[in-house]
């Protein structure tokens, strides 16, 4: 039998991880896209009356083709998507209408801001465009970040930092020190305009630890957290795992967002054939090659990768240029390549640079290098193979630099595979270039930017590994769906109640019957259950009631249209 909470209305909600079994009532169907994703467990203190049981809900939709019109299922299920790069709430669909009055945290990567131009589509505009967003949305603002003080020792004064800030957002921001002064300086801001900037974070060991009580110091006061530090999201910091825990909504900015979406491209297969150009070393990215050698039709290896790959399928490599903790990790790739038919490319030749006359460089073939002489950059055959099987693909990856240890400038082959990509991006193909070194050398290629561009390539490697985005999983859940209310309801401006834990839908059916002024949802675990619901809704023409399934880790957003 479901257990049924106090009716209440018009409140935040819990967010959706935090509800158990119980019966909701909400005054119309609008605000389930309003209240029911957004929030967490410090909002219950803004209910009347709600009483909690026991068991946690995790939702996802059944299948139910006739009602509901959604997206490829099969992309959204995909394992690592939905659990490492979960659906959430993000600014651009938060209830603008709640941003009123709000103190709101913005944790956002100050480096990214002051060191890069503000292209329209640059990361720095993105970040800057969340910041002025909410600020005309009528939220308080406080900015949160952490910056390296080695480019220039004037960063040390939290003054210069906020008087560039000003700059670039030509609003006021007002720099204040964590502590009572914060709290202090919040009370007294709390109707004006101007933006408070926090001190660098860099300069706490409490933010490494994720310290839970620095935490709880740095959300004083602060209604809504938005993350907007997407590069850091790999880690555990109190700024961007631990607050999320003090404040009653924590969502993703514009930036972190934009760069959510890239990081899902990677792993669509939407586009066939599918190669990924991998520069760099091998070491410690085994299972991130692995996963790519399961999603794409072919590798490029360039760069200190290649000599590893070369020696797994026993081609003559010079020692010293092997990676002896690589070796198992290259055999195990080149197996698993080859059960998959994945095609593999590997360098044809190399420039090389002679130890004893470095201005001395010559084209050797790959398996003939000879002593005394270093490989620095990909040789003429090896770009007319690699150009010639690219040319054929819908979709390609770029991942990491075109270059080698014994290398410290950017290479010409870097450059000529650029100018090749750039081309192919103007025709039809996918371009995903990842890495600061394949971002920069592609940019200066090309006339504009044509390719989805993520920076920072360690969070990008984490991803492929199958770890864990902390950053990402602290913020709010969302449904990658939508509800199409209109076909599910005969009249979509009455109340609608929730049951939670709606069993055989006995309880449901019956007070659908009973209060035709209402309309009734039904969450249940078991499908079984749920399915027989549906088929008793049909057959009677209950046009008031519906039920969706509750299982595996998604949740849902309800949206209406």
């Amino acid at each position: 039998m479901s257990y049924v909470l106090e009716f209440f209305l018009g409140y935040t909600l819990p967010r959706i991880s935090n509800f158990h079994n119980g019966c909701t009532k909400f005054q119309d169907l609008q605000q389930i896209g309003l209240r029911l994703s957004y929030g967490k467990c410090s909002a219950v203190q803004k209910c009347k009356k709600i009483r909690f049981l026991r068991q946690a809900l995790n939702l996802e939709l059944i299948d139910h083709a006739d009602l509901l019109s959604f997206p490829n299922e099969a992309e959204a299920c995909d394992g690592r998507e939905t659990d490492i790069l979960p659906y959430v709430q993000t600014v651009r669909n938060f209830p603008e209408e709640e941003l009123i009055g709000k103190v709101v945290m913005v944790r956002l990567d100050l480096t990214i801001v002051l060191r890069e131009q503000k292209k329209q589509q640059s990361p720095a505009a993105r970040v800057i465009s969340t910041i002025k967003y909410l600020h005309k949305a009528g939220a308080k603002l406080v900015l949160l970040s952490s910056w390296s003080l080695r480019a220039d020792s004037r960063l040390l004064k939290l003054e210069y930092v906020a008087e560039l800030l000003s700059s670039e957002l030509e609003l006021k921001v007002i720099p204040v020190e964590l502590g009572s002064g914060f709290e202090q300086s919040l009370r007294e801001d709390k109707h004006k305009s101007s933006i408070l900037l926090l001190e660098n974070l860099s300069q706490f060991k409490q933010e490494q630890a994720n310290c839970s009580e620095f935490a709880r110091r740095l959300s004083s006061g602060v209604d809504i957290f938005v993350n907007d530090a997407f590069f850091q999201s790999h880690k555990i910091l109190a700024s961007n795992v631990g607050i999320t825990g003090f404040c009653y909504a924590s969502i993703a900015g514009f930036h972190f967002d934009e760069q959510m979406s890239q990081l899902k491209k990677i792993i669509e297969m939407n586009k066939r054939p599918y190669f990924a150009i991998v520069g760099g070393n091998l070491a410690g990215k085994a299972a991130a090659l692995l996963f790519l050698a399961s999603r794409c039709d072919g590798l490029v290896f360039v760069g200190d990768a290649a000599f590893q790959i070369m020696h797994a399928f026993g081609l003559p490599v010079p020692m010293e240029l092997v990676e002896q903790e690589s070796l198992e990790a290259a055999r195990v790739l080149v197996e698993a390549a080859k059960a998959r038919g994945v095609q593999i490319i590997l360098p044809k030749d190399f420039w090389c640079l002679n130890d004893y006359y470095p201005s001395r460089m010559k084209i050797f073939p790959a398996n003939r290098i000879i002593d005394g002489w270093k490989p620095v950059d990909v040789g003429p055959n090896t770009l007319e193979e690699m150009i010639s099987v690219l040319s054929r693909c819908k979709k390609i990856l770029w991942i990491g630099a075109v270059k080698f240890s014994s290398s410290h400038q950017e290479s010409a082959g870097a450059s000529k595979l650029a100018s090749m990509l750039y081309n192919l991006s103007q025709m039809n193909c996918d371009l995903i270039v990842v890495g600061k070194q394949a971002c920069e050398t592609f940019i200066g290629r090309s006339r504009h930017v044509t390719a989805d561009m993520i920076e920072n390539a360690s969070i990008v490697w984490e991803f492929l590994k199958g770890r864990k985005l902390h950053g990402l999983l602290a913020l709010d859940r969302a449904y990658p769906f939508k509800l199409n209310w209109d076909a599910l309801y005969a009249n979509t401006t009455l109340p609608l109640v929730v049951d939670v834990g709606s069993g055989n839908g006995l309880f449901l059916t019956r007070m659908a019957k009973m209060r035709k002024d209402w309309n009734f949802l039904g969450l249940e675990r078991n499908e079984k259950l749920v399915r027989r619901c549906l088929d008793h809704v049909s057959q009677s023409g209950m046009t008031n009631g519906y039920v969706l399934s509750s299982l595996r880790n998604c949740y849902i957003r309800y949206a209406h249209d």
